[in-house]
């Protein structure tokens, strides 16, 4: 997630400071770029360039201010609103979709803030359809449907599922099991489902979740045991909540080919491993990743794990998880759009 803070006054400024900091300790926070005054301009700027708007002001000024750019649930930038006091972090805009409503935890965790959640969903302790398909990376071919399904989790009324019948959807499963939220599903299988989809269905109402490509870039130290690269792996998908199953491929530089611990690492847990080309890595381009000098002199790219996420999950993809560092291990994850 690229986050913008934009702040008013200098007490604000301060809060942002401070939040600044721990946020750039979190790495399934991207990026996070500091505004200050000039509000209606930066908001401007932030609403179409940033997956998230921490706004610390007043909720006056910030809703006037972006109130010209609302457009879609599905498009809108997540934006949190908090006071100059820190007092409370306000789910304010996309709860669902753009993860506001997590951010607003988050954020509440790290100020010692109150989190204002208002989603029907989530107050009625019910699991949005939008909320299950954000937090089990899967895309929405319909969103005009959420509102329809969601009513009905409300209600209690039972949605159906149908699945791949041949397809392991023990992330599905699990996820039902484990989550704290309430929802009556029954689950169909069929042949006749593709097998990255979940067919969403209730009184002649359907919607298609599609699994988002995941891919866990990889770069490591020469001769790196598998199991020090298999603790990296499980410590990064593990902060994202990512099953096992739902990651699609492994990655890393062409330099990396014949580097035994990755290889091993790919045969063990059954997933593909791609090394894309130093020429491509060299080429590839974006505002996202960590360039490395020590990496650019020794191949002449600027890294290795980020890129070579990016690349392989494929045009228009971005970070989900930045580069990390785990004892000469690095890894980074991205998804496809």
């Amino acid at each position: 997630m690229r986050i913008a803070i934009v702040s008013v006054s200098d007490k604000g400024k301060e809060l942002a400071l401070k939040l600044k900091d721990k946020l750039d300790d979190d790495s399934t926070i991207i990026r996070t770029d500091l505004y200050h005054k000039n509000v209606k301009k930066y908001l401007k700027i932030a609403f179409f360039e940033y997956d998230a708007i921490i706004a610390i002001m007043a909720s006056g000024i910030l809703i006037r201010s972006i109130a010209p750019y609302l457009h879609s649930k599905t498009t809108d930038p997540a934006v949190v609103n908090i006071d100059d006091n820190g007092n409370f972090a306000i789910s304010t805009l996309s709860g669902h979709l753009g993860g506001a409503n997590k951010l607003s935890n988050k954020i509440a965790e790290l100020i010692g803030a109150t989190p204002v959640i208002t989603t029907s969903t989530d107050v009625n302790k019910k699991l949005g359809i939008d909320v299950l398909a954000n937090d089990l990376y899967l895309s929405i071919d319909d969103t005009s449907e959420i509102l329809f399904f969601n009513k009905a989790i409300l209600e209690g009324r039972e949605i159906t599922f149908t699945v791949n019948s041949e397809k392991n959807f023990d992330y599905l499963f699990e996820y039902l099991n484990n989550t704290r939220f309430e929802i009556n599903v029954s689950i169909l299988q069929s042949s006749s489902v593709n097998a990255d989809e979940i067919h969403v269905s209730l009184d002649g109402h359907e919607m298609v979740l599609k699994e988002k490509r995941i891919v866990v870039g990889i770069g490591c130290r020469r001769g790196k045991e598998c199991e020090r690269i298999h603790e990296g792996f499980v410590k990064s998908i593990g902060e994202l909540n990512i099953h096992i199953s739902r990651v699609n491929m492994l990655a890393s530089a062409e330099i990396k080919k014949d580097e035994k611990g990755i290889l091993e690492l790919s045969d063990q847990l059954g997933i593909p491993v791609n090394f894309v080309e130093l020429e491509r890595l060299s080429l590839f381009e974006s505002p996202d990743i960590q360039k490395s000098e020590f990496v650019k002199s020794k191949f002449g790219i600027y890294g290795v794990c980020e890129p070579s996420a990016l690349i392989m999950a494929g045009f228009d993809s971005k970070l989900i998880y930045k580069k990390t560092s785990y004892d000469g291990v690095t890894i980074a994850i991205a998804i496809s759009k």
